[in-house]
């Protein structure tokens, strides 16, 4: 909402003293009429309350907020006008998992105010789609009240506490790179991270996150006094929230609503929150990259400046021949912007390499979260990449904390948020695309700004080597995937190496390019590696990394995961399944294939003798011909998977 001289005109005129009505209770439905948003206002106190078939889903819960040096804005209000509004549209997507998003809601806004003189007035703006809630607080300017310090925001979201959740902790060192963790509400321990995924005792699947945060701290969870979960935004290091002039809007509060897990898993409400973008993006372009990285993890080469350095001229030289020899179009280069290291980096040599072969450059920027030092010479450093030529950066942010006008802040506080959308929005004049690591987490932004190709925000394969548990990657595509594409740097093929055991087989490798989507994906691996399996590679090669549509197919969370997707402007289909460390038959239905067309279908699966520990590169290849009427039962081995390419006869 935007907020003038006109309009404040009409709010004065609407929020008199005696036109609050103190008690309200309104339903706000979706578009079907299955879900339903009741919101309350007793005696002044503003709660709401979701219910899906008359099924309670969450029960009486809080509103508001506690503001430093006033009183909380809670209580003794009153409702002066309600105004709704339907919506339903299509719009694309320029990078994402599927092209035609449809955005269809009710929407109703409650104008709020304090039944007193000279009361502070606000709105909550509601939204219901069939496949959820999401609200957001609205403080116009107003005589008196132009400024606000936020010290607690009192929004509660009551799931029944015998409901299992999944989540990770909050408020660690290790940032969003901490275990998933299954508990009961009950259970629960501290603040926890969204997206909160949890599934009630009558099997409904909720998840908990938060759209559109652009300058606010990030919402977190925590079991308040009398047992609810509520809002606990990531503290600035002085214990405040947010400091915000008016007019403000905090960020969407979403609730997502799924009757089945894999139902969940296809939900685009944190997309749909977002603004769609105000320019041409259309220079943005997905991409497949080679990185100076895998050969560092496992201490072949050093990730800082010595004899042993990873990043130099001649590696670099070396990777963009394998670009081209593998048919990959761009390439990692740690250390681009770091002075010591750059020091043996040809930068115009590399270039001029690159152009020839018509590779791309990511350049990567490790900050070490030193934000004041950074921000002092991020424009000279994009305007040299851009001199450069360089249309690809990977910004990495490692550290417990950001040191930020001199403070030492969470990268999800309120000045870590600021300084993404600062960096975000110099990359969109630069005509750059990011790949940010040790991020915020997603929040949809990549619709308003679909240069933001992809961000980490959970554990990926750097941590391999007993850092990732069993479970982990059948919990993303129900958590962290729900946020928006994912740098999980797939693609390891050297999987009996001791220096860095990966813990998975070579077809659950293949399906991670199916199931883990990212507008930058990397083939994270040593090159030698690829050329040593090409009958593996040429999966890698053709998989694509922007889609026209997901048919997510099989899914338990914590257990497995299979979706099917199909390229933009391609005939192609990709399937992609992962397992925990259970062994399965996954069967997969074809009915989302085109009718009466026989499919080529080259199935990537675990080898008869297959075993992640002692075997995980067996890996079997077979050819079938299939169409819509077909269903596919594929074996897969504990911490295995498999991937499929069908392609029309």
């Amino acid at each position: 909402m935007r907020y003038n001289i006109k309009h404040m005109g009409f709010l004065k005129g609407l929020f008199k003293k005696e036109e609050a009505k103190a008690n309200s209770l309104v339903n706000v439905k979706s578009p079907s009429g299955s879900l339903v948003f009741e919101f309350s206002l007793k005696n002044g106190s503003p709660s709401y309350r979701v219910l899906k078939n008359q099924e309670v889903l969450l029960s009486n819960s809080r509103l508001g907020f506690e503001i430093y040096n006033e009183k909380p804005i809670a209580e003794n209000l009153g409702v002066v006008r309600i105004l709704p509004k339907f919506k339903d549209e299509t719009w694309q997507s320029v990078v994402g998992e599927t092209l035609d998003i449809v955005n269809k809601y009710n929407e109703t806004t409650f104008y709020l105010a304090e039944r007193e003189k000279d009361g502070r007035i606000f709105t909550l703006r509601v939204r219901v789609f069939d496949e959820g809630v999401a609200f957001r607080y609205e403080f116009p300017p107003q005589p008196g009240f132009q400024r606000m310090i936020i010290t607690n925001e009192l929004t509660e979201f009551n799931l029944d506490i015998h409901a299992k959740s999944w989540s990770m902790p909050a408020f660690t060192l290790a940032r969003l790179e901490t275990d998933y963790e299954e508990r009961a509400i009950f259970n629960l321990t501290g603040s926890r991270q969204t997206p909160f995924t949890a599934e009630l005792p009558s099997g409904k699947i909720l998840s908990i996150h938060e759209a559109a945060l652009i300058n606010y701290g990030s919402m977190t969870l925590g079991l308040n006094k009398i047992g609810r979960l509520e809002a606990n935004i990531t503290p600035l290091s002085d214990g405040m929230k947010a400091y915000l002039t008016l007019p403000f809007e905090t960020p969407w509060r979403v609730v997502m609503v799924a009757d089945t897990a894999v139902q969940l898993t296809k939900n685009k409400m944190i997309l749909s929150l977002n603004q769609s973008p105000r320019m041409n993006f259309d220079w943005v372009e997905p991409i497949k990259f080679l990185g100076i990285w895998w050969a560092m993890l496992i201490g072949v080469w050093s990730f800082t400046a010595s004899e042993r350095q990873g990043a130099t001229t001649e590696h670099a030289l070396e990777y963009l021949d394998w670009c081209e020899k593998l048919g990959i179009s761009g390439l990692l280069i740690e250390g681009w912007s770091d002075k010591n290291l750059a020091k043996k980096l040809d930068k115009q040599k590399i270039l001029e390499r690159a152009k020839q072969k018509n590779i791309e450059i990511v350049a990567q920027c490790e900050t070490a979260s030193q934000i004041d030092n950074y921000e002092k010479n991020l424009v000279k450093q994009f305007d040299e990449l851009e001199a450069q030529g360089v249309r690809y950066l990977k910004l990495d942010y490692s550290g417990p904390k950001m040191l930020i006008k001199g403070r030492e802040e969470f990268h999800q506080s309120q000045a870590g948020v600021l300084h993404f959308s600062n960096v975000l929005k110099l990359a969109v004049q630069k005509k750059m695309m990011l790949n940010v690591h040790e991020s915020i987490k997603g929040t949809g932004l990549e619709r308003t700004y679909p240069n933001l190709l992809c961000t980490e925000g959970a554990k990926g394969q750097e941590y391999e080597g007993g850092g990732l548990n069993s479970k982990h990657a059948v919990i993303l595509p129900f958590t962290r995937m729900l946020a928006g594409g994912f740098d999980f740097t797939p693609g390891i093929f050297d999987l009996n190496n001791p220096a860095k055991k990966v813990y998975s087989t070579l077809a659950r490798q293949l399906a991670f390019y199916v199931v883990f989507h990212s507008g930058m994906q990397m083939l994270a691996d040593r090159p030698e590696s690829y050329e040593k399996n090409r009958d593996a590679l040429s999966f890698i090669q053709k998989v694509p990394v922007n889609f026209e549509i997901e048919v997510p197919l099989l899914g338990k969370i914590g257990e497995y995961y299979a979706v099917a997707r199909r390229g933009r402007g391609e005939t192609d289909w990709y399937i992609g399944g992962i397992v925990d460390d259970v062994a399965r038959t996954m069967k997969i239905k074809l009915s989302f294939l085109e009718k009466d067309v026989k499919y080529n279908a080259f199935i990537f699966r675990d080898g008869d003798i297959a075993d992640f520990r002692t075997n995980p590169t067996d890996l079997k290849i077979e050819r079938l011909v299939v169409d819509a009427e077909d269903e596919l039962e594929i074996p897969v081995v504990g911490m295995g998977g498999f991937a499929v390419r069908l392609m029309k006869a």
